[in-house]
């Protein structure tokens, strides 16, 4: 019986983690590896290989659940299931971690993980911080995704962390950009600004909308945010309330935002913090002006020190309106930014780092 390994990842949303899990595992799987998935979105098995089995509670109602709710649901699952299942010799976790950890452990079975957020964003409580050094320090081998990050978990956690760079798809990317046919811009004279993430308090779009109140409406700004989550009627109530409606438009959800990402003049990031950000890439990528704030962990990493791209500080609205405002009489400082992005993006090749998820995966067997 050959070996198997289990990815585990309880609840598949519309973000960066769910794009980084369709790249690597359907490349794992031509590589000839045997692949189970855990999870309860068995609705997204669509983006997935058709060689990768997919596992786990098979009910519409859970799909709409909260994550809290999956997880405990996916966590019981795959305890009877690595009891059951012993050609099964690795758990590959990309979601709840820690208490895909602790039933490994119980099982007898191999453990690696995936972080994905800057421990900052969420490490303040000290007995939350002390449960996580414990547990994390338990897993057979653990990867994150910038130099930053890494550095983080060791210094907070004692970890010792492989570093792996979210793979590109450059021709995933272009292929997506020939299907879109959403253009969420009106008016072609305006200043076009975009923003891409899920509407909740770590991506932080307040801090843009305040910035919009600042911008010189001279230069007929057009601001769109493309996500959806649980602030979408906090934000929309904060439109609407400070007369915002004909500058900005929350555009919902949309899996192939790579037209939006090509008629764009600035891409915006507000996180508060982030692992690696894919949109960052995106943007980069598709050779815009990006202005992000400057948090823990990917952006200053991705734009260089500030070389490729404007960093500015978590929440600060002001200085955000002040370098969109100047956009125009920058253009010559703008277009350098843009350009030293493009000579390094071959950091992030496909090629490369898929091959390096490989061989963090074969050498845990």
């Amino acid at each position: 019986m050959s070996k198997k390994i289990l990815i585990f990842i309880p609840s598949i949303e519309d973000g960066g983690v769910e794009k980084n899990l369709y790249i690597t595992s359907n490349y794992l799987i031509k590589k000839n590896l045997n692949i189970d998935l855990l999870t309860s979105n068995f609705n997204k098995k669509k983006l997935l290989n058709k060689k990768i089995k997919i596992i786990g509670p098979k009910n519409y109602f859970l799909i709409n659940q909260s994550r809290i709710v999956k997880y405990i649901i996916c966590l019981i699952y795959l305890f009877f299931y690595l009891l059951t299942n012993r050609s099964t010799k690795l758990v590959f976790a990309f979601q709840a971690n820690l208490y895909a950890i602790l039933v490994s452990k119980l099982t007898l079975t191999k453990i690696i993980t995936r972080s994905n957020s800057s421990p900052s964003g969420w490490s303040r409580n000290s007995i939350k911080k002390f449960l996580y050094k414990i547990i994390i320090n338990l897993a057979d081998d653990i990867m994150v995704n910038s130099s930053k990050f890494q550095k983080e978990i060791y210094q907070h956690f004692n970890v010792k962390a492989k570093c792996i760079f979210n793979p590109f798809d450059k021709s995933l990317f272009n292929k997506n950009l020939l299907k879109n046919k959403n253009d969420y811009f009106k008016e072609k004279r305006s200043l076009k600004i975009l923003s891409i993430g899920r509407l909740t308090d770590q991506k932080d779009h307040l801090t843009l909308l305040k910035s919009v109140k600042l911008i010189n409406k001279k230069l007929n700004p057009e601001v769109v945010i493309i996500g959806k989550g649980k602030n979408y009627s906090i934000l929309g109530n904060y439109i609407k309330e400070n007369n915002l409606s004909n500058f900005v438009s929350l555009v919902g959800y949309n899996n192939k935002p790579q037209l939006s990402l090509k008629k764009t003049d600035i891409f915006v990031l507000t996180s508060k913090y982030e692992g690696l950000p894919n949109v960052l890439l995106e943007a980069q990528f598709s050779k815009k002006y990006i202005i992000s704030t400057d948090c823990p962990t990917g952006p200053r990493e991705i734009l260089l020190n500030g070389k490729a791209g404007d960093l500015i500080k978590v929440g600060d609205y002001k200085n955000l309106a002040k370098l969109i405002n100047k956009f125009y009489s920058r253009k010559k400082i703008i277009l350098s930014k843009i350009k030293c992005g493009n000579k390094y993006f071959s950091r992030y090749d496909y090629y490369d780092n898929c091959e390096k998820y490989y061989k963090f995966v074969t050498q845990n067997f």
